[in-house]
């Protein structure tokens, strides 16, 4: 049976649905079948991200309300001969009539025709963040090292966490330099004030951007951020790749976070 991870966010903008694309991407090149499941219905980005807009017939709504067949939705990458992908719906009209056992039946189908199935969460804590959560094996929250997007990712920690949720930590678009000059947290105050276990670190790269408006992976381009997903793909496989250490220096975010003696966000 295969396993199904969600990729969450507390806030937007974070990289959540770049992570997820690429995070797929990598397990799909270990010879892993994967599909990718955008679930931020109204908001769905994950088929321009992957450049497949063009291919849509049937999105993810249209598969759990009965309108289509689960073939008839999925959408192969010509590039990545183990990867597909179930769009989501442009319109939110249909979200209430959407159940979380309809979501459920989805992803025992899934997990019979797939090693990893990939969900890509909207962000935030509404219907759509319990819908793509509801039933799957590990969660990941991606959070970059703004103060707002922490305070956010903690938000939904807390919930997950009541949830007895399988959580891991991506942080994203970190910047080395920044850290080295006390303006941006390093990665193990963040892993301390969110209390929760770091899955991988994707550094900042300017060619992320760059492929995402190719509607392509950073996969074969040989950059700095390349390695870094594939590591987290590498880690979700089982393989035993460690994180590399990051310079760790009180910056002026750490000084004001940790006024706080309990270590919990301000």
């Amino acid at each position: 049976m295969g396993k199904v991870i969600t990729f969450t966010s507390g806030k937007g903008g974070v990289g959540k649905t770049t992570t997820t694309a690429n995070v797929g991407a990598g397990l799909s090149l270990l010879d892993k079948k994967v599909v990718l499941v955008d679930t931020d219905i109204g908001l769905r980005n994950l088929d321009v991200i992957m450049g497949l807009e063009n291919r849509i017939l049937y999105n993810l709504v249209d598969v759990l309300t009965g309108k289509c067949r689960l073939k008839q939705a999925l959408i192969r990458d010509r590039r990545y001969q183990n990867l597909w992908i179930i769009p989501s719906s442009c319109s939110k009209d249909t979200t209430p009539v959407l159940k979380e056992e309809q979501m459920k039946r989805l992803l025992g189908d899934l997990r019979k025709e797939f090693d990893y199935v990939l969900i890509d969460s909207p962000a935030g804590i509404d219907y759509g963040f319990s819908l793509a959560t509801s039933d799957a094996d590990l969660v990941a929250v991606v959070t970059t090292p703004q103060v707002a997007a922490i305070h956010d990712a903690d938000c939904v920690l807390q919930i997950l966490k009541k949830k007895k949720k399988d959580i891991r930590l991506i942080v994203n678009n970190f910047h080395r330099q920044m850290v080295k000059d006390g303006d941006m947290l390093d990665i193990p105050d963040i892993c301390e004030l969110l209390d929760a276990e770091l899955l991988g670190v994707i550094l900042e790269d300017e060619n992320i951007i760059i492929c995402q408006n190719h509607g392509e992976p950073v996969m074969g381009k040989h950059t700095v951020s390349e390695e870094c997903y594939r590591n987290i793909a590498g880690r979700i496989a089982g393989q035993e790749i460690p994180i590399p250490d990051y310079i760790r220096r009180k910056s002026i975010f750490s000084r004001i976070f940790f006024k706080n003696t309990a270590g919990k966000l301000v």
